[in-house]
């Protein structure tokens, strides 16, 4: 039977309301408690860093954000941990929770089609994050302006907002695969051990798996192991397993943005070294960055459609 009228009728009924339940939620204020804490704590720990021994570093902000030699109190690396825990724990139950109240069949009764209710759901849990994540940034900033005494230069607000559009990305590849899940699996408790196990595998297990299968795909030359140097072809195997992680293409490209002076970018998130004299302008680290930053648009994307292949062909009882 033809569908009549637009298949996204009814989808800013269904975006309101769920971003007024995720904004409300006691879940989510106890998710956005737990990064304001922890992003709090480390974000002081830095501003001291700097007004004790980096005073006339140009990049004086963005190391708020990364500061160099503080590998364990980052604030990039608690939003790469924080920020799929938040993803997953908005996205987990959305579809399968209206099975289990027994109120999609209601909903689809109404002149909504599945297409406009799975939109706006996952539009309001990326409106949802992305409110969370800029309200967080700009607190960031505002006790950077408090506590440092001295404004952003243009490069380094440049900088910072592509990095926040790069985490909102982070967030909603994680996002999409709860939805994904959600739509999977019937049980919640089922979506979201498979959403956090998944997580905990890609987080922790896969960048040490990555290297022991690219070394096995492509062994290792004796000429340059010799020398103390990677194999090229080795070196690409293993970048490439490693990169079908998102934690490790977010890595890369927040290293590419916030540490002018990586002239290569590093799969983990910890490398803020040292500077050196010659930090890239924005354009080229942007253009460093465009690969990964794509990927994750891409990946979300993919995760999205994937999900909204298998509900529209999901039998509806009531």
């Amino acid at each position: 039977m033809q569908r009549e009228g637009s298949p996204w009728r009814g989808m800013n009924v269904v975006f309101f309301r769920e971003l007024f339940d995720h904004l409300t939620s006691v879940r989510m204020l106890v998710l956005e408690f737990l990064v304001l804490l922890f992003g709090a704590t480390v974000v002081y720990f830095a501003a001291e860093q700097i007004r004790n021994t980096t005073a006339e570093d140009p990049f004086l902000f963005m190391r708020l954000f990364a500061p160099p030699g503080q590998t364990l109190l980052s604030f990039v690396l608690v939003l790469s941990i924080l920020v799929p825990i938040m993803a997953i724990g908005l996205g987990f139950d959305s579809i399968n929770g209206e099975y289990n109240r027994r109120t999609m069949s209601r909903i689809l009764a109404q002149p909504i089609y599945r297409d406009a209710l799975l939109a706006g759901k996952f539009l309001a849990g990326l409106g949802t994050l992305t409110v969370a994540l800029v309200t967080l940034w700009l607190l960031v900033i505002g006790f950077g302006l408090l506590r440092l005494g001295v404004p952003p230069s243009g490069e380094e607000i440049g900088r910072l907002i592509v990095f926040l559009i790069v985490t909102i990305a982070y967030a909603g590849v994680w996002l999409a695969l709860a939805m994904l899940f959600s739509v999977l699996f019937r049980s919640t408790a089922t979506a979201a051990l498979v959403g956090l196990g998944l997580w905990l595998f890609l987080a922790l297990l896969w960048p040490a798996l990555a290297q022991v299968l690219g070394e096995a795909i492509s062994p290792s030359d004796i000429r340059f192991t010799m020398l103390g140097l990677p194999t090229p072809d080795t070196l690409a195997w293993q970048q490439a397993l490693a990169r079908l992680s998102p934690g490790t293409l977010y890595g890369e490209a927040v290293v590419a943005m916030l540490n002018p002076d990586a002239q290569s970018m590093t799969t983990l998130l910890a490398q803020f070294q040292g500077r050196i004299a010659a930090p890239l302008p924005l354009d080229q680290s942007l253009l460093q960055a465009w690969p990964q930053i794509v990927s994750l648009i891409a990946g979300m994307i993919l995760l999205y459609v994937a999900g909204y292949v298998v509900f529209q062909r999901q039998e509806v009882r009531a």
